[in-house]
């Protein structure tokens, strides 16, 4: 095999799992026109359309999956035996590609990722923002974060946070105008603020548990965002009652600022979790993170 016909077959991986030219350009190093131009005389060798092209983006076709199917294992194979060298360097190098949402970011990365920089020069992290669930080996991704409870049981999962524990609260002036409820089925005549999950399109269920019984409530109310910080003010408002992370009303709440309602009904849950791909040895930067991030 001809070496470019070898860089050709990376740059292809990194366009079938990026689906876009520019981002796959970045991934490389590369601009966005060489690397089109590289796809099109690898096409043109191999005899085969690999990618589909549209002016919005780029997919592989049923050739190209196939042969993506064939070099993920090699490229595996491949970066592993990189990884391992990094055994022999005193300091642990490379970069790691994580997928968390947003609000995972700001409880687990943002008090502790930038020290861990600062004490790790030869790594770097890109760190990728997405609701939804992610498939990171399909995606290229090194980890994800995300609640324990939503884990695959195929993943390695190490704890980076605490328990979690949502809470329903309101303001005294609301629960002035309207009678607190006394069991979840009572928020029917409650004006709830709700979160529509940008994924999937559906409103965020209030999930409820006591004695073993599970009961999740489709609220309504006045108010529906897709941001995590709008519920809060409008509860704050008096707006309506809140479905939101006790860790970040507990002040209000101490205070009086905010009443908890229903609080029998709304057990921990698992908190926050890194996890990734059980191979059998793990890349040593991604060894470094997890170590800096994990909760002892």
């Amino acid at each position: 095999m001809e070496r470019g016909t070898l860089n050709d077959l990376l740059a292809f991986a990194a366009v079938a799992r990026e689906r876009s030219f520019t981002r796959a350009a970045a991934v490389l190093g590369m601009s966005p026109s060489a690397l089109s131009h590289a796809m099109r005389g690898l096409e043109e060798r191999l005899g085969v359309r690999l990618l589909a092209r549209t002016t919005r983006s780029v997919a592989p076709t049923e050739a190209g999956e196939r042969l993506l199917q064939s070099l993920n294992p090699a490229l595996s194979d491949i970066e592993g035996g990189l990884d391992a060298l990094a055994e022999w360097r005193d300091n642990p190098s490379g970069t790691v590609r994580i997928t968390t949402f947003a609000y995972a970011a700001r409880m687990v990365l943002v008090p502790k990722l930038p020290a861990f920089l600062l004490a790790h020069p030869d790594i770097n992290v890109e760190v990728i923002i997405q609701d939804g669930l992610t498939d990171i080996v399909a995606s290229g991704f090194d980890a994800g974060i995300r609640l324990g409870e939503t884990v695959d049981k195929d993943m390695i999962a190490v704890r980076v946070g605490p328990e979690l524990r949502t809470v329903v609260v309101g303001t005294p002036s609301y629960f002035a105008r309207i009678p607190p409820p006394e069991t979840p089925y009572d928020l029917e005549r409650h004006a709830c603020i709700g979160y529509r999950l940008t994924t999937s399109g559906g409103l965020l269920p209030w999930e409820f548990e006591k004695d073993g019984k599970e009961i999740n409530i489709r609220t309504s109310g006045p108010l529906i965002v897709n941001d995590g910080e709008l519920p809060a003010a409008a509860v704050r408002a008096g707006v309506g009652l809140g479905y939101l992370m006790e860790h970040d009303v507990a002040d209000e709440i101490a205070s009086g600022a905010l009443v908890q309602m229903l609080d029998d009904w709304c057990p921990p849950f698992p908190g926050f979790h890194l996890y990734h791909p059980s191979r059998r040895q793990s890349p040593p930067a991604l060894r470094a993170l997890i170590a800096a991030l994990s909760v002892k």
